[in-house]
């Protein structure tokens, strides 16, 4: 069984689309094993977003993921994080296809509404990130 971590980001949570989100994750027969609410610090969020901290984006990136609660999971399942990839639809917002939760939910590429982890590599180091907060 794969476990992969999956974060409600401020925007899905002040949207109110939290409920709306999860129902799609257990409707594909996905298992939340685990869920917290957190309000993330400029730590954690550079620790994570470090491939992307020298970009010009980045300080609004990080005022947006400090300016709410999030909501992170870990998610268990077959073929966890590539089926949580497809289901979440592409990063930026433009490419992000109808059915999909940021194809359908996404307001911008950087609101956009949540994370998966990438590879098993990262869905370990991000679930033992986010879940020793």
């Amino acid at each position: 069984m794969e476990r992969t971590y999956i974060m409600l980001k401020p925007d899905a949570v002040e949207r109110k689309l939290t409920g709306r989100i999860i129902e799609r994750i257990e409707a594909k027969g996905y298992h939340i094993v685990a869920i917290k609410v957190m309000n993330l610090n400029q730590k954690v969020l550079r620790e994570h977003y470090a491939h992307v901290a020298d970009r010009p984006f980045y300080p609004h990136m990080e005022g947006y993921m400090m300016s709410g609660p999030v909501w992170g999971m870990i998610v268990e399942g077959e073929n966890v994080i590539q089926g949580m990839r497809i289901l979440i639809g592409a990063t930026k917002f433009e490419d992000a296809l109808p059915g999909t939760i940021r194809g359908d939910f996404a307001k911008s590429t950087t609101e956009n509404v949540i994370h998966g982890s990438d590879s098993p590599e990262n869905a370990e180091i991000e679930i033992k990130r986010f879940f020793s907060l």
